[in-house]
C-alpha cells in the first residue's frame, strides 16, 4: 500500500511537472512577472529530474515487489529502454516479478540464472540490445532487471540506467532491512510473549512445587508420628475437606475420618472388590469410581490396602489428587510394617502349631504360646479347612485367619500342602466359619472338619487326625461342602482315614441294593423309612410321626421291606447290618439320590 501511495505521488508530481510549461518552453513564474527568464531545460535535465522523482517513490515503498514494479514501469526515464523482466532473490532462487500479468520468457529466465549474480547480455527477439543488470546490496544479490533497447544506448543513457539500477538496489536494501526489522520486531515480541508465558509457568511450577513439598513434608511428619492409619486419614481430611478412609484389600473398613460414615459399613462383595482393584490397578494415579476418588497402597507391587476420598460433588482438583497420592505414599510404610508384623506373627504361630501337631513338650509349648499372646491351658479343637478353588498358600492362610477372627475364634494357625489347620480354644459354630470363608473367597466350595475337644497338648496330634477324618467323611459325602464335627459321626468315628469307600458302597449295595432299586423304579421311600425307623429306636409311633404317615402305613412299609430285601428285622445280625447300612447310606453316600 505504501508503494502504491508513493507511486501515485510520483505520478502526480510527474504530471504537475509536465503540465508546468503552460507559457511555453522554459516558462518560469519569475518570467511571468517580468523577471529574467531561466535557462531552458535540456532532455538530460528532464531525465535526471524524472529519476530523482522515481528515486523518492522507490525509497518511499517498503514492499520489494512494488519497488521492482516501479523500476520496470519507469525504466524509460533513463533512456530508450524497455523493461523485459524483473526478478527477486527469494531464498536463493530468482523469482520472476510479473508485469501486467505477464511472466518473462523461459529463455530470458534461463539466461538470468546462468549469469549467477553477474551482469550480462541477454538476447530478446526484435531487440538489438539487451542486458541483465544485477540489483546488489551489502547483503548480496537482491534480484535482476532485464532491459532491452531498439538502439544501442549512449554513454549518458547507460549512466542514467546504471543510476536507476543502483537506486533500485538501494531501495531494495532499505525495504529488505525494513522487512527484517519488522520480522525481528515480531520475533522479539513473540519471544517476549513466550518469555512472559514461561515466567508465569515457572511461577506456577514453583508454587506447585512449594505446595507439593509442603504436603510431602506434612505427610512425612504424620507418618513419622506413629499415629497409624487414623493419623493419615485425619491429615488427608484436613488437607482436602473430604471424608477420607482406608480399607483393606478385601474392602473392610480400617479407618474413616470425616462426616457421613455409613453405619454399619457395607459388607464387601468379593467379586466387585476384585473388579474394582483391577480397574484402579490399571491406571497410574487415583481413579474415580462413582463418588470416590481411589488409589491403591502397593509399595512393592502387592496391594496392601485402599485409600479413598468421598467426593460426591466432584470437587476434587489437582491439589486434592496430589494430597491423596502423598497420603498413599505416607501410608505405605505403615501398612508394610503391619504386614511384616502379621507375617512374623503368622510364622511364629505356624511353628508352634506345627510342633503341637507333631507332638512337643508341654513346658516349651506353654512358654511359646505366652510369647505370642495365646492361652494353651484351655481345652482346644483342631479345625481343618480345605477350599476346592484355593491353594493352601500364605494368602489363603491369611484369608482363613481373617474369617476366624471375624466370627470371634481365638486360634493359632498353620498350613499344609492342601489344607489349613487351626488350633482353636472353643468349639466353632456349626456354620459361622464356613459362611465367613464363603464370603471371603466368593465361593461355597469348601469343607471344614472339626475334632473332638482336647484337654491335653499331647492329644493334639490325635485330634488332628480326627479333624482330618471329619473332613474326609464330608468330602466323600454327596453334600460335600460345609462343616462336619468328628463327635457327630457316630459309627463312622471307627472308620480310619485310609478306608476304601468302594467297600462301603459294596456293603450298602449288599444290604440295601434291592430296596434302593425299588425306590428308584417306583419313586418310593422304603430306605428312608427304614433309616428313620432305626433312628427312632424301633418305636412305631415316633417313626410314623417323623415321617408324617399313619401307623398302619408304617407297618405296611416295614412288611414290604422284609419281603423285598429278604431280611428279618427281628434277627439281631440282620438288624445290626441294616442299621449300619442305612447310616452309611445316609451320612457317607448322601442318602436319597
Amino acid at each position: 500500500m505504501a508503494g502504491r501511495r508513493a507511486h501515485s505521488l510520483y505520478h502526480r508530481y510527474s504530471h504537475r511537472k509536465r503540465s508546468l510549461p503552460r507559457g511555453g518552453a522554459g516558462w518560469h513564474p519569475t518570467a511571468a512577472r517580468g523577471g529574467p527568464r531561466p535557462p531552458a531545460r535540456t532532455p538530460a535535465d528532464h531525465a535526471l529530474h524524472e529519476l530523482v522523482a522515481l528515486s523518492r517513490a522507490l525509497f518511499g515503498t517498503p514492499d520489494e515487489v512494488e519497488i521492482v514494479r516501479l523500476a520496470m514501469d519507469h525504466i524509460a526515464a533513463a533512456g530508450p529502454y524497455t523493461a523485459e523482466a524483473g526478478y527477486l532473490n527469494v531464498g536463493g532462487d530468482l523469482v520472476p516479478s510479473p508485469r501486467d500479468g505477464q511472466t518473462p520468457a523461459l529463455a530470458v529466465s534461463r539466461r538470468v540464472r546462468e549469469l549467477a549474480g553477474q551482469d550480462g547480455d541477454v538476447t530478446v527477439p526484435g531487440r538489438p540490445w539487451g542486458r541483465a543488470l544485477g540489483l546488489r546490496g551489502l547483503e548480496g544479490l537482491h534480484g535482476y532487471l532485464v532491459v532491452t533497447s531498439l538502439s544501442r544506448p549512449t554513454e549518458a543513457e547507460r549512466s542514467l540506467l546504471a543510476t536507476l539500477v543502483r537506486h533500485t538496489a538501494a531501495a531494495l536494501s532499505v525495504a529488505i532491512a525494513h522487512r527484517r526489522r519488522c520480522e525481528d520486531a515480531l520475533e522479539l515480541h513473540r519471544l517476549r510473549e513466550e518469555r512472559t508465558a514461561l515466567q508465569r509457568q515457572l511461577i506456577s511450577v514453583v508454587a506447585e512445587l512449594g505446595y507439593e513439598r509442603a504436603v510431602h513434608a506434612f505427610m512425612a511428619g504424620v507418618a513419622a508420628s506413629g499415629g497409624g492409619e487414623e493419623a493419615v486419614t485425619r491429615a488427608l481430611h484436613g488437607l482436602t475437606g473430604l471424608p477420607a478412609l482406608v480399607e483393606d484389600r478385601f474392602g473392610r473398613l480400617r479407618s474413616w475420618t470425616g462426616p457421613s460414615r455409613p453405619v454399619p459399613y457395607p459388607e464387601p462383595d468379593p467379586v466387585r472388590q476384585k473388579e474394582m482393584l483391577h480397574a484402579v490397578g490399571r491406571q497410574a494415579g487415583p481413579v474415580r469410581i462413582r463418588d470416590r476418588l481411589i488409589t491403591l497402597v502397593r509399595p512393592h507391587g502387592e496391594i496392601l490396602g485402599v485409600l479413598a476420598l468421598v467426593d460426591a460433588r466432584g470437587e476434587a482438583d489437582e491439589h486434592t489428587v496430589l494430597a491423596l497420592e502423598h497420603a498413599a505414599a505416607a501410608l505405605a510404610p505403615e501398612l508394610t510394617h503391619l504386614r511384616n508384623l502379621a507375617e512374623v506373627e503368622l510364622r511364629l504361630h505356624r511353628e508352634l502349631v506345627d510342633d503341637l501337631l507333631a507332638g512337643t513338650d508341654e513346658a516349651s509349648a506353654y512358654a511359646r504360646s505366652e510369647a505370642v499372646g495365646y492361652d494353651l491351658h484351655r481345652s482346644h479343637y483342631v479345625v481343618v479347612v480345605q477350599w476346592s478353588n484355593r491353594t493352601a498358600d500364605d494368602s489363603f492362610a491369611r484369608t482363613v485367619r481373617r474369617a476366624a477372627s471375624a466370627v470371634g475364634m481365638r486360634s493359632l494357625l498353620t498350613r499344609r500342602s492342601d489344607h489349613v489347620v487351626l488350633v482353636a480354644d472353643d468349639r466353632p459354630h456349626a456354620r459361622a466359619l464356613y459362611e465367613a470363608l464363603a464370603r471371603e473367597t466368593g465361593t461355597r466350595s469348601g469343607t471344614i472338619g472339626v475334632s473332638a475337644p482336647s484337654d491335653s497338648l499331647n492329644d493334639i496330634p490325635h485330634h488332628y487326625e480326627e479333624a482330618q477324618r471329619a473332613l474326609d467323611v464330608r468330602r466323600h459325602s454327596r453334600d460335600r461342602y460345609g462343616t462336619t464335627f468328628f463327635d457327630e459321626l457316630g459309627l463312622y468315628r471307627i472308620l480310619g482315614p485310609g478306608n476304601d469307600y468302594r467297600e462301603l458302597e459294596t456293603f450298602v449295595q449288599e444290604w440295601l441294593g434291592q430296596l434302593i432299586d425299588y425306590d428308584s423304579r417306583h419313586h418310593a421311600t422304603l430306605v428312608e423309612t427304614l433309616s428313620r425307623y432305626f433312628d427312632c429306636g424301633g418305636n412305631y409311633d415316633e417313626t410314623a410321626e417323623s415321617l408324617a404317615i399313619h401307623r398302619s402305613t408304617l407297618r405296611y412299609r416295614l412288611q414290604r421291606i422284609r419281603d423285598i430285601s429278604g431280611n428279618d428285622l427281628a434277627n439281631v445280625e440282620d438288624r445290626l447290618n441294616l442299621q449300619v447300612a442305612t447310616r452309611v447310606w445316609k451320612i457317607v453316600l448322601g442318602g436319597p439320590g
